[in-house]
């Protein structure tokens, strides 16, 4: 676990050193930012419409009692939404679909002989391919759960259209009631720690490949799985320090 735990942070140190061209690098950041950020827009969003629908039904559904209001099932589904829902659930998911993509290439071009290229070229190969994608995930993750937020809470409200268990009118109403800014500074802090956490994960898996094809394939699996853990420790611990 040291001998990894080291490699990891050497590796890191590697990447962020200071860029041979600026210009090189600059274009891979921008490269990265449209794969990570335009290219998981869609499942973002069809997730997100259905968990806050779905987060509604069952506050609705809980919340029978005729002693409570039912204006606090908007509340409840605003604060869980922006708290858990929207930056660790896309995170898990952008785990799957952005992080086994960047371990994926980085491994086949390790096996492929093409970093071992690069650095004979004289190019620091951790700094040109881990750290565009490092920050892209950064910057890209937070501005993908600013539209989850959004998109869930609209979902919530498209559920209380459709089902009717609560009146639109009471969902707004709980939104807009009580409500302490200190969730969305979690919420941000949360999205910019699990954007680092899988990118540079993903990456060192992809990075210390060895073999072939089947490697590739495990290095990928291996990145995802550890991603996700990761994102679930991270998400307790910041949860611990600002609630």
């Amino acid at each position: 676990m040291f001998y990894s735990l080291g490699r990891y942070i050497l590796l890191l140190r590697l990447s962020f050193k200071k860029p041979e061209k600026f210009s090189v690098y600059w274009t891979e950041v921008m490269r990265e930012m449209v794969s990570v950020g335009i290219g998981s827009l869609g499942i973002i969003c069809i997730i997100s419409v259905f968990i806050g629908a779905v987060a509604t039904i069952q506050v609705a559904f809980q919340l029978s009692s005729p002693l409570v209001p039912m204006s606090i099932a908007g509340g409840i589904s605003r604060d869980s939404t922006i708290l858990e829902f929207s930056p660790t659930i896309s995170a898990l998911v952008l785990a799957g679909r952005v992080g086994s993509s960047m371990a994926s290439q980085i491994g086949t071009m390790r096996v492929t002989e093409q970093i071992d290229a690069l650095e004979i070229m004289g190019v620091n190969a951790p700094g040109f391919l881990i750290a565009p994608k490092v920050i892209a995930g950064i910057s890209m993750i937070p501005l993908l759960t600013i539209v989850s937020v959004g998109l869930g809470l609209c979902g919530g409200y498209l559920a209380c259209v459709i089902t009717r268990d609560i009146s639109p009118a009471d969902f707004v109403s709980g939104l807009q009631d009580g409500f302490n800014p200190v969730i969305v500074t979690v919420c941000a802090v949360k999205s910019i720690v699990y954007g680092f956490l899988i990118t540079s994960i993903c990456c060192y898996n992809g990075f210390y490949t060895e073999g072939g094809a089947l490697e590739v394939g495990q290095s990928a699996t291996r990145g995802v799985v550890y991603s996700c853990i990761f994102v679930l420790f991270a998400d307790l611990i910041v949860s611990s320090m600002f609630l």
